[in-house]
C-alpha cells in the first residue's frame, strides 16, 4: 500500500506578492522589448512622463520600496536613463532585487510596519501591495502610449 500523496502546500503570502508584482512587470518588460529605440522620449501629452521616464519612475519606486522594507530612508533617486536600452537594464535589474526581497519575507515580516510614503506608518504587505496597484497604474499609461505610436501591446499580465 502507498502512503498518501501530502495534498500541496498554499503559496505564501510573500510568493502571492511576488507573483502579483512579477505578473506585471514581466509584461511590462515584453513591451518595453517591442518599443524602437527612437520612441525613448515619446510622450502622450505635454509635461507627461516618456517611455523613458516611466521605466525610471517605475525601477525607483522598487528602490524605493526595498529601501523602506530594510528600514532605511529612501535616498535620492539616481540620474535618468539615457535612452530606452539603459532604462530596459534598470528595470530587469530593480525586477530581480524586488522579487528576491518580497519572495523572501516571512509573515512576521509582512506584518511588521515601516515608515512609508510621507512618514506614514503601515505594514509592510501593504506597501507591497501598493507597489503592485502603482506598477498596474503606470503600466496603464505605458500600454496607452505602446498604442500611441502603433505598438500592439502584449497581455497585460504575464502568467506563469
Amino acid at each position: 500500500m502507498t502512503a498518501p500523496t501530502p495534498a500541496p502546500t498554499a503559496p505564501s503570502r510573500s510568493a502571492l506578492l511576488a507573483r502579483a508584482l512579477h505578473g506585471h512587470r514581466a509584461a511590462l518588460m515584453d513591451l518595453y522589448a517591442e518599443l524602437p529605440d527612437d520612441q525613448a522620449h515619446f510622450a502622450a501629452w505635454e509635461g507627461g512622463m516618456t517611455f523613458v521616464a516611466l521605466a525610471d519612475h517605475l525601477s525607483g519606486s522598487s528602490e524605493r520600496m526595498l529601501a523602506m522594507l530594510q528600514g532605511q530612508t529612501p535616498g535620492a533617486l539616481p540620474a535618468p536613463s539615457a535612452d530606452l536600452p539603459a532604462a530596459r537594464a534598470r528595470l530587469q535589474h530593480t525586477t530581480e532585487a524586488a522579487m528576491s526581497a518580497i519572495a523572501a519575507l516571512s509573515n512576521e515580516d509582512l506584518s511588521r510596519r515601516v515608515t512609508a510614503f510621507g512618514g506614514r506608518e503601515m505594514p509592510i504587505a501593504a506597501l507591497v501591495d501598493m507597489l503592485v496597484t502603482h506598477e498596474a497604474h503606470h503600466k496603464g499609461q505605458v500600454w496607452m502610449m505602446a498604442r500611441m505610436i502603433g505598438i500592439k501591446p502584449p497581455m497585460f499580465v504575464k502568467m506563469g
